[in-house]
């Protein structure tokens, strides 16, 4: 079973919004992260906003945001509404072949097809991000590892005021 390079994009984008949740993402910084094209990623997440895993918000300050908890989105579910077609061989996609009604080979790879997205099923975003994965995966794709301070906090850089007597 091969994903098309459409499925592909939509599980990097996921996973560098589930990287990124603090803060909204733009098509170009991901496509930039991962050295893919622009134009293609914005159909993706056009699509992945249409099947309520992509938050999108246009203008000023707009951008990218996963629209469900990372346990939430089900990898499998991701492929079966991002792939076109899951049919393994012609046969399955229109009954042309002569041999369609004996064949052995199509219940084979149904089956086959059937064990791939089961297992794919039992992953979730929030597995993809797991906690011995994400610090690599964040520095891989220039964002802060989880758990960094990005910018000092006020608190941390103002100076102290001396305490008054009573």
């Amino acid at each position: 079973m091969r994903l098309t390079r459409y499925t592909d994009y939509a599980l990097r984008t996921l996973i560098y919004l589930g990287l990124n949740e603090s803060r909204v993402s733009s098509i170009a910084e991901i496509a930039r992260a991962y050295g893919i094209s622009e134009s293609h990623l914005t159909k993706v997440v056009h699509q992945l906003g249409r099947i309520g895993l992509v938050q999108t918000t246009r203008g000023r300050g707009g951008g990218l945001r996963l629209a469900r908890p990372p346990a939430e989105i089900v990898v499998g579910a991701v492929v079966r509404q991002t792939e076109e077609d899951l049919a393994l061989v012609e046969c399955f996609a229109n009954g042309a072949c002569a041999i369609t009604a004996p064949c052995r080979l199509r219940k084979a790879l149904g089956e086959a097809l059937a064990a791939f997205l089961a297992v794919l099923d039992r992953y979730t975003l929030a597995d993809l991000l797991a906690e011995d994965a994400a610090p690599d995966l964040a520095v891989l794709l220039g964002l802060p590892a989880p758990g960094m301070i990005t910018s000092p906090s006020v608190e941390a850089t103002a100076p102290v005021a001396p305490a008054r007597g009573r």
